[in-house]
């Protein structure tokens, strides 16, 4: 004899899809967790930690001074920013702010991917590439 499990309240709420605003808010904090320690784990290498030394940025050839870190500053700012704008921003504009800055986002990766061997660099734009097409698929979902 069988028995039929009838969902409860709780147990629904429990298995209830998630709102696509908090999703796309946690693939951007997921996002800039990984960027995060990719540079942080950078200052293990003799060349980045001598780029910064004199002044420049190993490969890329920046030199590292106002307008390079307000630059990088500006740069890490709009995903974080992304992290409240997911949840705060009207529908439309969200969505396609979230389209817009992950494929952005997703091309400069792959370009600062081109020449680096470093596998924990690789891997970890690797993820992040993940996480952003993530964000791609919930919102190009989103309806």
């Amino acid at each position: 004899m069988g028995t039929s499990f009838a969902p409860t309240p709780a147990t629904a709420q429990a298995h209830a899809p998630l709102d696509r605003r908090i999703v796309l808010s946690g693939l951007w904090v997921s996002m800039l967790f990984v960027f995060a320690y990719v540079d942080i784990f950078g200052f293990w290498r003799a060349d980045v930690v001598n780029g910064a030394l004199t002044g420049s940025v190993p490969g890329a050839g920046f030199e590292i001074g106002q307008t390079f870190l307000a630059l990088t500053t500006v740069y890490i700012l709009v995903p974080s920013l992304m992290v409240a704008g997911s949840l705060l921003l009207p529908y439309r504009f969200n969505r396609l702010a979230n389209l817009a800055l992950a494929g952005i986002y997703a091309l400069t990766i792959v370009g600062a991917m081109i020449g680096e061997t470093w596998a924990y660099y690789l891997i970890g734009s690797g993820v992040e590439l993940v996480l952003l097409a993530a964000i791609v698929r919930v919102a190009l979902r989103w309806r």
